[in-house]
C-alpha cells in the first residue's frame, strides 16, 4: 500500500497511480478540465492565459492536457505549442503530423511485418470419423 500527501490539498490518501492527488482533488480537477474545454468549443479563439485566468487553473496544467490530447484548439487560435521533435506550432499532442509519420516509419523499417505464423493442426478438427475402441 502506498500513503501519500495530495499535492494540491496535503491531505494523506491511498496513491494507485497517476498524478499524485487525493480522489477529491482529482474530481475537482476533472470538472475543471470539463469546463475548460466546454469553455475553449465556445471560444474557439481564446488564449491561455485568459483560460488559465477564467478558470483559476495553472498555464502549465493547460499545456499538461493539450499534450495528452486531452485539449485541442481550433487552426485559428491563437494557442499552440511547439512541437518537441521539429519546433513546428501544434494544437494539440507532443508532435506534428509530420514528425509522427515519420517516426511510425522509422518503427515500421525496424520491424517488418513477420511472416504469418502458420495454425497448428488439431486433431480434432480433422472431418474424418473416429471411433472410440471399447474393448477394454
Amino acid at each position: 500500500m502506498d500513503v501519500r500527501n495530495c499535492k494540491s490539498c496535503g491531505k494523506l490518501f491511498n496513491y494507485l497511480s497517476g498524478p499524485p492527488l487525493c480522489p477529491r482533488c482529482m474530481k475537482a480537477l476533472d470538472e475543471k478540465f470539463e469546463q475548460v474545454k466546454e469553455y475553449i468549443y465556445d471560444h474557439p479563439k481564446v488564449d491561455m492565459q485568459e483560460v488559465s485566468e477564467v478558470f483559476d487553473v495553472p498555464i502549465p496544467q493547460i499545456k499538461q492536457w493539450i499534450r495528452e490530447e486531452r485539449l485541442a484548439f481550433s487552426e485559428d487560435s491563437m494557442i499552440g505549442l511547439e512541437c518537441e521533435r521539429c519546433g513546428a506550432t501544434i494544437r494539440t499532442g507532443r508532435f506534428c503530423k509530420s514528425c509522427k509519420d515519420k517516426m511510425a516509419k522509422g518503427l515500421s523499417e525496424l520491424y517488418p511485418e513477420a511472416k504469418p505464423v502458420e495454425k497448428s493442426k488439431d486433431p480434432r478438427e480433422n472431418p474424418r470419423m473416429r471411433f472410440l475402441n471399447n474393448d477394454i
